[in-house]
């Protein structure tokens, strides 16, 4: 199972590799977000859309007044970052990396440089709970050997989670609420 998350893994990678060769603007419309960089805080974001969707391993932001869609929430939890300004900045982190997309242990610090150093009023966490060990945003399931035995829960971990993803944006706990959805779209606006 696990060979065979690496042959299609690496046939995303090519995919995407080979659409980014085809022409500069393919390949800026294909980035689904940008790097992480120590030190590197993104100040302000540019135009910003309206409405955006957020899929499973990406982030994405909407202007003051606009929608965040999250799709298919089943396994998964959602990260929306309220600004002070009205704006949001939405990651979807999901249990399996979707090929090509942003493992759980790389979301919380694409999310955080997206934000950049805006003031942020509160972190709204979303989803299915009980399946997610906070530890998931540290290390993904998949970067487990096949000698080695990933945490699972035991019990839903609300607490931990909080801490797990104020930890990861470096801000306050007090700004995170964790809650326990119903498998569905999520609409955050």
């Amino acid at each position: 199972m696990i060979e065979l998350k690496r042959v299609i893994a690496t046939l995303a990678v090519a995919l995407v590799g080979a659409t980014a060769l085809t022409s500069p603007s393919a390949a800026a419309g294909n980035a689904r977000h940008e790097p992480a960089h120590a030190g590197s805080r993104a100040a302000s974001s540019p135009a910003a859309p309206d409405r955006v969707t957020v899929t499973e391993g990406q982030v994405k932001e909407v202007a003051p007044g606009g929608v965040i869609t999250y799709p298919s929430v089943t396994s998964c939890l959602t990260v929306t970052v309220r600004l002070r300004g009205g704006g949001l900045v939405g990651a979807h982190a999901s249990l399996f990396q979707v090929p090509g997309e942003l493992r759980s242990d790389e979301i919380l610090a694409a999310l955080k440089h997206r934000v950049g150093d805006r003031p942020v009023t509160a972190i709204e966490v979303k989803g299915a709970v009980g399946a997610w060990h906070p530890s998931y945003f540290g290390k993904a399931i998949e970067s487990y050997g096949e000698e080695e035995q990933p945490p699972y829960p035991a019990h839903p971990d609300p607490e931990g989670l909080a801490h797990a993803v104020a930890q990861g944006l470096e801000l306050p706990r007090r700004l995170v609420t964790v809650e326990d959805v119903p498998d569905g779209d999520q609409i955050v606006g």
